[in-house]
């Protein structure tokens, strides 16, 4: 199905043309080669709340996470304690789910921990591939998102499935996706 954009230029065909903050994402963001750590961890915080959702709405989100999460600073969310859980949970801006809130925080530790033995997160996530950009598409999962997640759950995390991982891996351009027709489409 074609999508019609106010601009007239073709995307991926998951690029909601009625909703302009996932436009602005899939052309300025998403699959974007990422190297800092703290948007690494933020957008690994984020989609580890869209397991069973679509990233959508945890994008239309994205600023309730960063005012409920204290702006995505790792050393404080590291730090709650169970009232803080419990703040969040009655936190209607953002998905509340008990067990992804837990995990946000064990998670938080854990990156902690990958990046102070590799130097850095994205030292960690780039060496995977080489420091070399996968380009492929058409796919929810890969041997290389299968590898990165065995990883992270062998260390503790949680929502961090190979699904979940491929999508997190998009995001932040180690796989690069756009589909064939999409403006940003480009090959190796």
């Amino acid at each position: 199905m074609k999508m019609e954009y106010a601009d007239h230029k073709l995307r991926c065909r998951w690029a909601n043309p009625k909703n302009p903050l996932y436009i602005r994402y899939h052309d300025e963001e998403w699959g974007v080669p990422v190297y800092d750590d703290q948007r690494l961890y933020e957008m690994l915080l984020l989609e580890s709340f869209q397991a069973g959702l679509s990233w959508e709405c945890v994008l239309n989100k994205r600023e309730a996470f960063r005012k409920a999460f204290d702006g995505f600073d790792i050393d404080k969310i590291c730090g709650y304690d169970e009232t803080r859980l419990e703040a969040l949970r009655q936190d209607g801006t953002i998905i509340r789910n008990r067990l992804k809130l837990r995990a946000a925080v064990d998670n938080s530790r854990i990156f902690k921990e990958i990046a102070a033995e590799y130097g850095s997160f994205a030292e960690y996530l780039w060496s995977y591939t080489d420091h070399k950009i996968v380009y492929e598409n058409d796919k929810v999962s890969s041997p290389l998102s299968d590898a990165v997640s065995g990883d992270l759950r062998r260390r503790g995390m949680k929502f961090v499935g190979t699904t979940i991982i491929y999508s997190y891996l998009q995001a932040v351009g180690v796989i690069y996706s756009h589909e064939d027709g999409c403006f940003l489409c480009r090959k190796k």
